[in-house]
């Protein structure tokens, strides 16, 4: 496993893929980053058995800086639903701590089926533009902690901020959409800030894992996804206006299962 600038200069490289994607085609950068990372640990000689937790832990850690910019740009613009995510957050918090300790618990099979199941339905969401054709109004809490628990509990295992689960949730409630994109934002960094604490808990005894973790959280390639991603991402949403976005989601979606698909038969 390099130790050198190339491992640093490879996870930037890296954010600034997944930063001007996620700009350009509006889509949460965990779906891009599992599968990618997932396949640089590869080969980088990562153990195999540590590959999918690794990979998942720390893309929900690079994420949180984005979705914190995210809903606090919605906020200001009075696109958050206060009231829906205040009833989520239990729900969320306490699937996204248990998402690291299952990953931990889980067969590698079960982690890469699942995450390729999820990329799935992520690409046929963006292929055909699917969207609930009923409207049923808020749930109460108990029905809010119910689905937060959901959407904390697949995007932990999906490692991925949960915005494809929680937009079809708010259109189904009838939230407009511009107010349903706006709270997935803030859904999404409390899934990212959950699911991170509950990965690197679950990791922190784990033997042998590399150097450089912190639990589940492979810090270089955090800092370098990071980082970049989020000053590369203005360039994707600028070009948004001038490219044909909606060619680009679809080639971009076949794309996305094609990496998921190789990530599986390397594991």
């Amino acid at each position: 496993m390099p130790g050198d600038a190339l491992t640093w200069l490879t996870y930037a490289g890296l954010g600034v893929f997944v930063g001007f994607f996620s700009g350009l085609l509006g889509i949460g950068g965990g779906s891009m980053i599992v599968p990618i990372l997932g396949l640089v640990f590869v080969a980088f000689g990562f153990p195999p058995d540590q590959v999918m937790p690794l990979s998942l832990g720390t893309s929900l850690a690079a994420i949180i800086l984005a979705t914190a910019s995210g809903a606090r740009a919605h906020h200001q613009h009075g696109a958050v639903r206060g009231d829906i995510v205040r009833g989520l957050v239990p729900g969320i918090v306490a699937a996204g701590l248990a998402a690291g300790a299952i990953a931990r618990a889980a067969p590698v099979a079960f982690l890469k089926y699942f995450f390729l199941a999820f990329v799935f339905y992520v690409t046929t969401q963006m292929l055909f533009g699917l969207k609930p054709t009923r409207s049923r109004p808020v749930p109460a809490r108990a029905g809010l902690f119910g689905v937060g628990a959901l959407i904390g509990g697949l995007s932990g295992l999906a490692g991925v901020g949960g915005a494809m689960i929680s937009v079809p949730f708010m259109t189904m409630w009838g939230v407009p959409f511009r107010s349903a994109i706006g709270t997935s934002a803030a859904i999404s960094f409390v899934v990212a800030v959950a699911g991170t604490i509950g990965y690197v808990a679950a990791g922190l005894t784990v033997p042998s894992l590399p150097a450089w973790t912190v639990g589940y959280v492979y810090v270089p390639a955090l800092v370098g996804i990071s980082v970049t991603s989020v000053f590369v991402a203005p360039w994707g949403a600028r070009l948004a206006h001038r490219l044909p976005v909606g060619i680009l989601k679809k080639v971009f979606a076949v794309f996305l299962l094609a990496l998921a698909a190789k990530l599986i038969t390397a594991l």
